[in-house]
């Protein structure tokens, strides 16, 4: 790969992501702000995960066998860039939520044509890839910094109490996916790479993947991954109006420090791996959950600590467990049904895991509502409870024999949130 491509290529990951962040983070403080109970917050962001499961459907029947990727992810980058601008112009709630489902099926079927695009041009992805995907987990990070202290000093302060309690940051994600959808037609030529091929709804849901749970410690990795995903979505759906109700400032800015754990977290995973290996790297990344949970049922303005150390706990709670996830399909599954496994799992988790979850802590939020903002501790200490349980019955269920090297923790590099 020539630093040319390089270059192209992190940029685009770095926009990618950077639209990402802009609008995802913040939203539940913005909808909360316009009267949404928390069960629609929850059915606002459930359209994240809907999109999740939609994506491999449009990708697969018809961008990966009709049109050249580089055209499609910019015409939808550019689609999206309209979708989303209108939704910040709207305040019913049903009307935003519609619009949003529409915007994350766009938005998510171009993280996997961002992918294919990069795949395309490298010649050793196991190797590459991450070194070019770190840049989305930068885009991230700059985003959340740029609503801190880039709009909140050119919005009219004396009117605006909280950034993030406006429609500014989604209006900055409308802005950038523009700058973006123009920049993808820049991008090498990706040809369809599906083009001529048959393919069926069950090669791309991964149906053939079904086969390796016919082994026990797969079907319990399946299953704990389905599972797990459900308290996770509290901190995902929730944790921005979580930390803005205590009356922490600067949240979007000070939640970025979960991603630059991560980043952190990805670089020594090959060590960790090494000495750990997949048990208890799994297990590690789901107890990290229910430690953070805890920290944020006991944390407050006056132990701000705890809440930081709930945040800089994403890198082990993301990278331990669905990274290493990703690396353990990848030594499990054959070469055959290696990318069915993959998008088999990705529909357990990123799609009905968190779907689940997401519809959950909408309606446990709503239930500990109380006078002037949500009895957290409660709230906090459910998922806490939930992904303690799962992980205890994890670490007496889950027995696997598949070895490591030293090349796993390269192999794959997550999508982040």
């Amino acid at each position: 790969m020539t630093t040319s491509i390089y270059t192209r290529l992190s940029v685009l990951m770095f926009l990618q992501f950077f639209v990402w962040g802009a609008w995802f983070v913040t939203l539940g403080t913005y909808l909360n702000s316009l009267g949404f109970t928390a069960t629609d917050i929850g059915r606002a962001y459930l359209t994240n995960n809907i999109g999740a499961i939609i994506a491999p459907f449009f990708v697969g029947m018809i961008a990966d066998r009709f049109f050249a990727s580089e055209k499609v992810i910019a015409v939808m980058h550019l689609f999206g860039a309209l979708v989303l601008f209108y939704v910040s112009t709207l305040s019913e709630a049903n009307e935003i939520i519609l619009w949003l489902l529409v915007y994350n099926a766009c938005y998510m079927s171009t993280l996997a044509l961002a992918n294919s695009i990069g795949f395309t041009q490298m010649e050793r992805p196991d190797v590459q890839f991450p070194r070019v995907r770190v840049w989305g987990t930068i885009g991230w990070i700059v985003a959340g910094l740029s609503i801190t202290f880039v709009l909140a000093g050119t919005a009219n302060n004396s009117a605006v109490a909280n950034i993030e309690a406006t429609n500014w940051p989604m209006k900055m994600a409308a802005a950038c996916s523009i700058l973006l959808g123009l920049y993808c037609f820049t991008l090498p030529h990706t040809p369809p790479a599906g083009k001529g091929k048959q393919m069926t709804i069950g090669d791309i849901v991964g149906v053939q993947a079904l086969s390796l749970l016919k082994e026990r410690s797969f079907a319990v990795f399946a299953i704990s991954s389905l599972l797990i995903c459900i308290p996770l979505a509290f901190y995902y759906s929730f944790a921005n109006l979580y930390l803005n109700e205590l009356g922490m400032q600067g949240v979007a800015a000070k939640m970025t420090l979960g991603q630059m754990s991560e980043a952190l977290f990805m670089v020594a995973m090959p060590f960790f791996f090494l000495r750990l290996g997949v048990k208890w790297m799994l297990l590690v990344g789901m107890l990290a959950w229910v430690v953070r949970y805890g920290l944020f049922a006991y944390g407050s303005i006056d132990l701000v600590g705890l809440l930081y150390l709930g945040i800089l706990l994403h890198g082990v709670c993301y990278d331990f467990f669905f990274v290493t996830g990703q690396i353990y399909i990848d030594k499990k599954a054959s070469a055959e049904i290696r990318a069915s496994a993959q998008g088999f799992i990705t529909l357990l988790t990123y799609g009905a895991g968190m779907a689940i979850g997401t519809y959950v802590a909408g309606n446990v939020v709503d239930a500990n509502a109380i006078e002037g903002g949500h009895d957290w501790q409660t709230i906090w200490l459910i998922p806490c409870i939930f992904a303690a349980v799962i992980a205890i019955v994890f670490s007496f269920v889950f027995h696997d024999t598949t070895t490591q090297d030293s090349d796993s923790g390269t192999t794959i590099a997550g999508e982040n949130k």
